[in-house]
């Protein structure tokens, strides 16, 4: 019995509907009500009681036989049901406005309505207004659309459109109907005395007073049509623009290209205002690329009235021509007499895609002019030697670091003229005119004399263009004598190997692997005996400053078997 009481009346409820409440044994087992979501009729709940008056409840007894079972409260017309199922106390007070099997069904059991009545269906959408009736006045060229599928069959593949009367009375006495190509056809309502008074071409095509008197007079009586039509749009569109009061507000609408369209179709039926209206908006707005291209091929294929067309012809065409070779050069000159490091790479990138081979903008396969460019050489190797010779002029060189009024540090001017340079020649190496820019290199008696002379964060400039003239000889774009390979090494060998530590550290771009393989297939290309005095002075330098030093091992190698393996077994056979 203890043990009982721990667990509660439940279990002691249990217990007894099992033995049959400590009575008759043999008296039949009652077994506990269910909890499920049956359609019979609810179980008691605590938290909800119906809750009816009394004489609505009076009345349900007497109606209802005693043996028969609970029924549902009846459901109150004039509350909306709840959506939710909720069970708690605090809704007991709504009694009969809440289905009860609303609230004892299971959470995921929808809400069940009592009366199982279908839902109403939705109602069907309300048809479209009518159209309004043709001859309803409006405003002047209003215009009434009305499009057809093009599933439909061909005889209904029409848009009609109507111009319709004006408020003064203007007839609309002709029909015109125009079929395009693609088989779509548009049919207008249009008064005959504006269109022909615009278009000479619809001027001739339309029927004569008589011909519609012989045929029978009506509203309908003049009919124009028009077969394949090429832009159905665009000649809708100009017959719209006759009958269009601010012609320029309606071009800026549609924009350049459906203008050119319009201009097109203007010139073929010979609409003079049109093609005026067309070309004074098109010459005052931008065009793409794609809109000037539909012009020049416009302008070719039709001829317009030059002094309205002029200003357009002078954007398409010049009237002076300059070669596009003399104005590069003159890009080219701006850009090394530029004094803003900044803008001077922004605009060698320019020149650079303009001038490359797989540029857009490279319109004709005539070369650059090679006695342009290397005036241009010229005058920046002169403003390099006179930036030298203000160097060594100056026994105190940091005072050269120093702003000069008006001008900018010398070592900044130094490094500017060598970029100049080194860009001049990557131009002519890819025009395959480098051959000269070496040899002028070779010859800089002056630049080498006052190499010796300079500070070494100056004279090194002169290494960066020596490297990159080694590089291109290195990788055989450049084929020049062999007197010049001599005469290039002779000069700037030497230099490089004092300068090569300041390039290590100051490389600005420099790919310094690439200047030690160049630089030693170049000296490769050198005469034996040359090759021995320049790899002898290789290696004594080498052999004291180490990674101050190009590394040429491995070119040194290939001399040396040249010229002692293969000479030894060549003297023995």
């Amino acid at each position: 019995m203890a043990a009982d009481a721990a667990r509660g009346p439940r279990s002691a409820h249990r217990r007894r509907a099992a033995g049959g409440g400590g009575g008759g044994g043999g008296a039949a087992r009652v077994r506990p009500r269910a909890w499920c979501c049956s359609f019979a009729g609810a179980p008691d709940s605590p938290d909800l009681r119906p809750q009816l008056p009394a004489s609505a409840a009076a009345a349900a007894a007497a109606a209802s036989p005693p043996a028969a079972g609970r029924k549902l409260p009846p459901k109150s017309p004039s509350a909306a049901s709840f959506h939710g199922s909720p069970t708690s106390s605090r809704l007991a007070g709504l009694g009969g406005l809440i289905d009860p099997r609303r609230i004892l069904s299971p959470g995921r059991v929808s809400p069940i309505d009592p009366d199982g009545a279908v839902p109403p269906p939705l109602p069907l959408p309300t048809p479209p207004p009518p159209l309004p009736a043709l001859a309803s006045p409006a405003e002047d060229a209003a215009v009434a659309v009305v499009a057809v599928p093009a599933e439909r069959p061909a005889a209904s593949a029409v848009v009609a459109a109507r111009e319709e009367e004006a408020a003064g009375g203007a007839a609309l006495d002709l029909r015109l109907l125009l079929r395009g190509r693609d088989g779509r056809c548009v049919q207008m309502e249009l008064d005959s005395r504006v269109l022909c008074g615009c278009s000479a071409f619809f001027a001739a095509m339309a029927p004569t007073e008589d011909a519609v008197a012989g045929g029978g007079a009506g509203s309908g009586g003049k009919r124009i049509e028009v077969d394949g039509v090429d832009n159905l749009d665009a000649f809708r569109a100009v017959v719209e623009l006759m009958y269009e009061p601010d012609p320029m507000r309606w071009l800026a609408a549609a924009g350049v290209s459906r203008a050119i369209d319009v201009l097109e179709v203007c010139s073929s039926i010979m609409f003079n205002r049109g093609i005026k209206s067309c070309l004074t908006y098109i010459e005052a707005v931008p065009w793409s690329e794609n809109e000037e291209e539909k012009l020049k091929s416009l302008f070719a294929r039709f001829t317009f009235d030059e002094a309205i067309s002029q200003d357009i012809l002078a954007r398409l065409r010049p009237h002076s021509w300059k070669s596009s070779d003399d104005l590069t050069v003159q890009l080219i000159q701006s850009v090394t007499s530029s004094t803003n490091s900044g803008a001077r790479k922004d605009m060698q990138s320019l020149v650079n895609g303009l001038l490359s081979k797989s540029s857009v903008y490279q319109k004709d396969s005539s070369g650059l002019s090679k006695e342009s460019l290397y005036q241009v050489c010229y005058s920046c190797l002169d403003s390099l030697v006179d930036l030298f010779e203000e160097a060594t002029e100056s026994k105190d060189h940091t005072s050269q670091t120093l702003v000069v009024r008006g001008s900018k540090p010398l070592i900044e001017r130094v490094s500017s003229q060598a970029e100049n340079l080194n860009w001049l020649l990557d131009i002519l190496v890819n025009n395959d005119m480098a051959e000269e820019f070496v040899e002028l290199w070779a010859k800089q008696d002056r630049l080498i004399r006052m190499h010796e002379q300079a500070s070494p964060m100056i004279r090194y400039e002169l290494s960066r263009i020596s490297a990159c003239v080694f590089i291109a000889l290195g990788r055989g774009k450049v084929q020049c004598r062999g007197e010049v390979r001599s005469l290039l090494f002779h000069g700037w060998f030497s230099t490089m190997l004092l300068d090569f530590g300041w390039l290590q550290r100051c490389s600005k771009g420099l790919d310094i692997r690439s200047l030690e393989d160049n630089l030693g297939r170049g000296l490769l290309t050198l005469p034996l005996r040359q090759q021995q005095s320049l790899f002898e002075e290789w290696f004594q330098f080498y052999a004291t400053k180490g990674a101050e030093c190009p590394n040429l091992i491995r070119s040194f190698q290939v001399w040396w078997r040249r010229s002692f393996i293969r000479s030894s077994v060549e003297d023995r056979s």
